[in-house]
């Protein structure tokens, strides 16, 4: 029998899933703007504030260390509630937030605007675009996700953008344009929906009984209280901690150490740009790639490259060597967050998909507070990053060593 009018017209139409994926992209660069350009914001803020390092670190610590919370938080909504709703009440603290930060006069201004709402606007973002995206494929889902994560990339990209304007009007009305992009998150949110079992079977075929299967394998008739008790579960979320605790290393610390190297302020954050450059194509890459060959495969060797771009940022004493640390560094961060990002639907399947996500990205923000404040510290102790440094080396080789332990059933090409 032909296929019906409807069904062929629907077929031949654009796949609404796409639309998704690019509503989630620009949600996701809108909303991780404020987070990955801190490192621009970082020295003047301690100019006007009076503060060290470690305190000034202390700002970004205490916002990823409360969007963990909030992850969890969004995570739960986002299965209640759907995305619409949950991501257009995220996009109001979003823009509230930077715009009470615009307006601090004291530290605990900041930390209340900062480090708290904005943690309730943007903690839970992450969870609400994977797990939407994640759920209109299957056989395509690695290039959906490396697409949408791409989102973490164009927010480091625009960092020269705040830069510029800091030195031309200062960081307070950098923080007052930013809080107007967070405001559009909430008309953009109106294009988020769920797939109906309809749709995915039209265009992604056989592939959902596939799915089915594997879903039924690894999540139904097991609550989620068993799920968090697996070895999957703990070694997923080790993973993202030592991963988050090495990228913040290096997002919250690497304007500040360029600075110190004898870079103006406006290059350094040409060269932090670079790095979310480059991890757009890195995502794109390995997220195709990894459809192919496995996301196993594809995590392990952009982990090693993150960990050698860790030991030559060491040595790195001139803006050619800061460029390069960029170009591989970004690269591999891209890899490795298309390759995760895609591994946790193929190990937990999708049925409580926003909750994982939630807490895995709970572990990533504690990491990131970690992280920031770790490199801080040192500083002020030692008046050099270089243990700093080591410590997200270390952190790598670790995250390198869990990857081959997790277990992914009912999938061959998984490394």
């Amino acid at each position: 029998m032909g296929a019906s009018p409807a069904s062929t017209g629907e077929r031949r139409g654009l796949y609404y899933g796409w639309v998704v994926v690019a509503a989630c992209l620009i949600i996701g660069t809108l909303a991780f703007s404020s987070r990955y350009s801190f490192g621009v914001f970082f020295k003047p803020l301690a100019t006007d504030f009076s503060l060290n390092r470690a305190a000034t670190s202390g700002i970004i610590s205490l916002y990823m260390f409360l969007c963990g919370v909030s992850a969890i938080l969004g995570g739960w909504l986002l299965d209640r509630f759907g995305p619409r709703k949950s991501v257009a009440a995220m996009g109001i603290f979003t823009g509230l937030s930077l715009l009470l930060a615009s307006q601090a006069q004291v530290l605990w201004h900041l930390y209340l605007s900062y480090s708290l709402l904005l943690a309730v606007g943007t903690g839970g973002i992450y969870t609400a675009i994977l797990a939407t995206a994640s759920r209109w494929f299957i056989k395509r889902r690695g290039l959906a996700v490396a697409i949408v994560t791409s989102s973490l990339g164009l927010s480091v990209v625009i960092s020269p953008a705040s830069a510029y304007l800091i030195a031309a009007y200062g960081w307070r009305v950098s923080y007052l344009i930013l809080a107007f992009t967070g405001f559009l998150i909430i008309p953009l949110s109106l294009l988020l929906r769920l797939p109906a079992r309809e749709t995915l079977n039209l265009h992604e075929g056989e592939a959902l009984e596939t799915l089915n299967t594997r879903s039924a394998a690894t999540s139904a008739g097991s609550p989620l209280v068993q799920t968090l008790k697996t070895r999957n579960f703990w070694l997923s979320f080790f993973m993202w901690f030592f991963l988050a605790l090495c990228i913040f290393i290096i997002v919250t610390h690497l304007v500040p150490h360029a600075i110190d190297l004898g870079i103006t302020a406006t290059t350094a954050a040409a060269v932090l740009s670079t790095i979310g450059g480059v991890s757009i194509l890195g995502r794109v890459v390995t997220g195709r790639i990894s459809d192919n060959i496995g996301r196993k495969r594809t995590a392990i060797i952009n982990t090693v490259m993150l960990a050698l771009s860790m030991l030559w940022l060491i040595r790195a004493d001139d803006l050619w060597g800061l460029y390069v640390f960029a170009v591989v560094f970004g690269f591999a961060w891209g890899g490795v967050n298309a390759s995760f990002a895609g591994l946790v639907a193929d190990v937990f399947g999708l049925q409580r998909l926003g909750v994982v996500v939630g807490i895995l990205d709970a572990g990533f923000d504690v990491g990131a507070a970690l992280g920031a404040t770790f490199a801080g510290y040192i500083f002020d102790i030692r008046g050099s990053y270089t243990l700093a440094f080591l410590g997200g080396t270390t952190a790598m080789l670790v995250v390198t060593g869990l990857v081959p332990m997790l277990r992914i059933r009912g999938r061959s090409k998984t490394g």
